[in-house]
């Protein structure tokens, strides 16, 4: 020490170094501190920031503060009454914590203040500043230190470290320099390094408790049922989903045996009463609670420790209506249009709507019939919007397109190996799939006998049976049927069962076709025009008016549907020009007459050889009253329905105009 107070005092007054005599981290910090100006021989007064400051320091380091000071006191304790003080510092030299005996606190006590500063640039080399430099620990012994103040004293400091390796903090002891000995630094160590480890086990136990608040979390709040299953088999937890199916509470449920309250397949029934649980996928259940049978599907997982032995079993658990009611949610085995969909202001077709709009507030069965294409599917889709049950299922089947050996299968469902080719597992039926919802039966008159007795009897008793099984399955659907056939007269055939008939024609809605319509074919037409132009993002075009006069003439075999695809290739081939005459199909233009006019003429162009004299005649008068037609629907259209002037262009009297008018069905 005697060599190294020679060297310093060299170096205070030559700034020369004597580097032989002084370690080079010592000689380092002299030239930080010699070209900072700190002054090495002036009583030192070292910079002390506010109580408010220190206290906004201390609250962020509250963990580092929990962790380190319960070590600094036992480390304390080991060097108590030798003149010893411990101190805890921050990053920056800010003093925080200090612990000492109370007389050398007392000589030294404006030091030692928290907030006080030890940062190499105000006290010159120590084992705090010059640590923090460094960023390793440190024994600074006499006149090592810069400031003369200090040469009586030996310290030593350690940094402590963050979880990304970052300083945070040093830790120094510090006392009389006569008491110097190098295991001071290895107890300043080893406590700094057991404050970092205390830190990192604070931080994995915290990282755990997250975890597990998570994992409680998820296992009360998911929506599925779960059960952990001791080895026996009995239960140890189940969360608010698995009480809400079992309709009991989480003590009720505890240890009891899960085979008493679940039904399951012979399989695993058997291995479950030899105690061997094993892993599952998706199998059926029956869970039985006080109040009904549910099914459910259900998958088990096994559980094992670090060992991998098996320590129990994890059951997923879901009622099948759940299920399905989310398959249906995304398979769009929902309703989209409703009655806000359905254009039209011919009488006999707001009576349907009114009908439609009455019924959707039953849970009557409803007979659709009219002919193909004039919406019956929309009429089922808004009576079920309209309905109770328009958040449940709309499931829609079309008897007329599936094969008659697979229409049960399609409607009831089937298990495992009920036929070749059945799929493994087996699979619900739309019965079940529109369970709480509504079942449409479209083409209801193709459905052959022998089926019509099974959806007669899941009718009135309102439960199915899956082929192959036996186990009766209870549902609630509504049923809507449509047809384009006379229900009645197919009954009267022998091709439709009485009583099947009458099941389903609680409410029965006829659907006019769109020839018998014929006000309200500018208003579709207007309707399609409108929303297919903006999906294919081009404006509205201008319609000549004598297109209306043709589009009001045809017959319109396929409807409403029909004229929703003119509308399509309309669009398609003007691409947003003006739409006249010419961009019509030719079965609309070549043909435009061909029609029946109310109910007593019959067709205009009769092409077959050899014709009578009278029935010559008859065509003839045919031919010219059909031009008749076509002429007075045209200069109604250009005219705007104005009656004067369309007289007053014929040539006749406004009397004649509106016979005409009568005798060829023209609504004005």
């Amino acid at each position: 020490m005697e060599e190294v107070r020679k060297a310093w005092e060299n170096f205070i007054l030559t700034g020369q170094l004597d580097v032989a005599k002084v370690r080079k981290e010592i000689g380092e910090s002299w030239l930080r501190c010699y070209k900072n100006k700190v002054d090495p021989v002036s009583e030192h007064t070292l910079p002390l920031i506010s109580r408010e400051k220190i206290e906004s320091i201390k609250k962020k380091k509250a963990g580092l503060l929990k962790l380190a000071v319960p070590l600094m006191q036992k480390l304390y304790a080991l060097v108590a009454g030798s003149g010893f003080i411990v101190v805890l510092t921050d990053e920056n030299g800010y003093i925080l914590e200090a612990l000492g005996d109370s007389d050398i606190i007392s000589k030294i006590d404006e030091l030692l203040v928290p907030g006080t500063c030890w940062a190499e640039e105000f006290a010159g080399t120590n084992a705090i500043g010059t640590v923090i430099k460094m960023g390793k620990p440190l024994q600074v012994s006499g006149p090592e230190h810069y400031c003369s103040f200090l040469h009586g004293w030996t310290c030593s400091g350690a940094p402590i470290r963050g979880e990304n390796g970052e300083l945070i903090g040093v830790l120094d002891i510090s006392g009389p320099s006569a008491l110097t000995h190098i295991h001071t630094l290895g107890m300043v160590v080893a406590t700094a390094e057991a404050i970092m480890s205390n830190m990192r086990i604070e931080k994995k136990n915290w990282e755990l408790k997250v975890v597990n608040k998570q994992m409680q979390d998820v296992f009360i709040n998911m929506s599925d049922g779960v059960i952990f299953l001791e080895r026996d088999g009995r239960i140890g937890h189940a969360n608010p989903a698995a009480e809400k199916i079992f309709k009991k509470g989480s003590s009720a449920l505890k240890g009891s045996f899960i085979g008493d309250l679940i039904t399951f397949p012979r399989e695993v029934a058997d291995a479950l009463e030899k105690g061997e649980m094993r892993e599952h996928s998706d199998i059926e259940v029956t869970v039985k609670n006080s109040h009904e049978d549910i099914n459910c599907i259900a998958s088990t997982i096994m559980v094992r420790n670090e060992k991998g032995e098996i320590t129990g079993t994890l059951m997923i658990i879901n009622p099948v209506k759940r299920i399905k009611k989310l398959v249906n949610r995304f398979s769009g085995a929902h309703a989209t249009f409703s009655f806000e969909d359905i254009i039209g202001k011919d009488p006999r077709f707001l009576e349907a709507v009114k009908i439609a709009r009455m019924a959707a507030n039953t849970n009557s069965n409803i007979l659709l019939q009219g002919e193909s294409g004039t919406g019956k599917e929309l009429f089922a889709q808004a009576i079920h919007n309209a309905s109770s049950r328009c958040n449940e299922p709309f499931i829609a089947v079309n008897c007329g397109a599936i094969p008659r050996e697979l229409l049960g299968s399609e409607l009831f469902g089937y298990v495992e190996g009920a036929f070749t080719g059945a799929c493994k597992g087996g699979r619900p039926g739309k019965f079940e799939l529109a369970s709480g919802g509504t079942l449409f039966l479209d083409e209801i008159g193709e459905m052959p006998l022998g089926k019509q007795v099974a959806l007669l009897r899941a009718i009135q008793e309102k439960e199915i049976t899956r082929l192959g099984d036996d186990k009766v399955i209870p549902v609630d659907v509504r049923i809507i049927c449509a047809t384009n056939k006379d229900l009645y007269q197919e009954v009267m055939k022998g091709n439709f069962r009485q009583d099947l008939y009458y099941r389903l024609n609680v409410i029965s809605i006829i659907l006019p076709p769109l020839r018998e319509r014929i006000a309200d074919i500018p208003l579709l037409f207007y309707h399609f025009l409108e929303d297919m132009s903006k999906k294919i993002g081009i404006k509205v075009p201008e319609v000549d008016k004598e297109v209306f006069a043709y589009l009001s003439s045809y017959s319109w075999p396929g409807n409403v549907r029909e004229l929703h695809n003119v509308v399509e290739r309309i669009l398609n081939i003007t691409g947003g020009e003006r739409i006249t005459v010419s961009h019509l199909p030719e079965e609309i233009t070549g043909f435009p007459l061909e029609r029946k006019i109310g109910k007593t003429m019959g067709t205009l162009y009769d092409l077959k050889p050899m014709l009578s004299v009278e029935q010559e005649r008859q065509r003839h008068k045919r031919n010219r009253e059909g031009e008749e037609y076509r002429v007075l629907l045209s200069l109604l259209a250009k005219h705007g329905g104005n009656i004067t002037r369309v007289a007053q262009e014929m040539q006749v009297s406004r009397n004649t105009v509106y016979r005409k008018l009568k005798k060829y069905g023209i609504l004005l």
